[in-house]
């Protein structure tokens, strides 16, 4: 089975889980920039990742507007985000960014990355700014914060990085398992 890892990654996160699962599956691997669906249909097996910003997967479109021409691949989707992997995080992700017909040609997993400001683009960051004066606003006007909010606030002066090869467990076993 010819198998392709695809990422779209800003900070890096993405990237390095990427890397560990083309390492692990001895898989061709691609930044998303590089690639067009007439690449994707050589292969049977088509693992995308991208990044989570404003709960959309950073370039999953590549994907999902392209699963006609990739009806009988095995296609996983993962995002990685700074979220710790909760049933309402993943479900928020999913509802998103999938309809129920896509969820029938894909299998989606969500790994926690991290998050690093500095390493964002400008566009990203001014984005990034607005989330934290929105969560500071909250907090002044209602005296509390989500513990993820709490993690939030922090994460801008201090990159954090949560990615961990045991992460990548499931998805692997997946894929392994289903072929």
């Amino acid at each position: 089975m010819k198998t392709i890892v695809v990422y779209k990654s800003e900070t890096g996160f993405t990237k390095k889980y990427a890397s560990w699962i083309s390492e692990e599956l001895k898989a061709d691997i691609y930044d998303a920039n590089e690639v067009k669906v007439d690449l994707l249909v050589k292969y049977d097996t088509i693992i995308y990742g991208g990044g989570l910003y404003a709960s959309g997967i950073k370039g999953v479109s590549l994907i999902t507007s392209n699963l006609g021409q990739l009806k009988g691949k095995k296609i996983v989707v993962f995002a990685t985000g700074a979220s710790p992997v909760r049933t309402d995080v993943v479900d928020h992700v999913i509802n998103s960014n999938f309809t129920e017909e896509q969820l029938k040609q894909l299998k989606f997993f969500y790994l926690r990355g991290g998050f690093n400001y500095n390493g964002l683009t400008p566009i990203s960051k001014v984005l990034m700014l607005l989330l934290k004066y929105k969560i500071k606003l909250k907090l002044r006007f209602k005296g509390k914060l989500t513990n993820d909010e709490r993690g939030m606030l922090n994460t801008y002066e201090k990159p954090v990085d949560f990615t961990n090869r045991k992460n990548l467990e499931e998805l692997l076993e997946y894929i392994r398992f289903n072929s």
